[in-house]
């Protein structure tokens, strides 16, 4: 019986990483929402997708160890995501306004790079992680040029959660407006292969729990 409840409860882990992983970045496509903020918001908001994508994905594949499984798992954040951002659009916001980040390709990147290392672990932390931060923000920013004009339409429809004192009173530039992309994939580059190696010591805690 307790196997059969430590194999159950494994399965019911994926499920629940999957699930949290896109409520925590279920705002994370809202950039423009954030007008005076959106390349700040954008830089940030790069890095906590970038976690969720990475811890997720690589705690999956590295437990079934098939090449494939992290996208598959980008998929789940993807299809979770739509469902979520199905509510803008029914409080009536146009829909090339809604913005659904891109996991899949930097999901993919992931298996390939343990796929090429022919299930190398270690591998997968470096290059896989690298691969990761660095494509993230790159795909999600042509994802968001492609919003129809972007700050008539976010003055337009300004986002009702928005709390007062994220309003500025004039547009606050600051040191990210110049290249977010370039600091998102900087960062995430770096920190990502961070969160690549907690995926992996993820799924070893769970191995050892599930063999107790």
């Amino acid at each position: 019986l307790m196997v059969w409840l430590r194999r159950c409860t494994h399965y019911l882990f994926i499920v629940v990483v999957a699930v949290n992983s896109t409520l925590l970045t279920i705002n994370a496509g809202d950039y423009i929402f954030y007008t005076d903020w959106a390349w700040t918001s954008f830089t940030v908001f790069s890095i906590s997708q970038t976690l969720m994508l990475a811890v997720g994905a690589t705690y999956y594949l590295t437990f079934t160890g098939v090449p494939g499984t992290a996208t598959y798992y980008g998929l789940i954040m993807t299809v979770y995501t739509w469902v979520a951002k199905g509510a803008w659009f029914a409080l009536g916001y146009p829909y090339d306004f809604i913005v659904t980040p891109i996991w899949l390709p930097s999901a993919m990147l992931l298996d390939l790079a343990y796929w090429a290392t022919k299930r190398n672990k270690h591998s997968l932390i470096l290059f896989g992680g690298v691969l990761v931060g660095m494509s993230l923000p790159l795909f999600n920013m042509v994802n968001l040029i492609t919003v129809a004009d972007p700050l008539e339409t976010a003055f337009k429809y300004p986002r009702p959660t928005l709390p007062p004192y994220m309003t500025s009173i004039e547009p606050q530039v600051g040191k990210f407006y110049n290249s977010p992309v370039a600091l998102g994939a900087g960062a995430g580059a770096v920190l990502s292969v961070t969160f690549t190696a907690l995926g992996c010591k993820l799924n070893t805690w769970t191995y050892r729990w599930m063999a107790a």
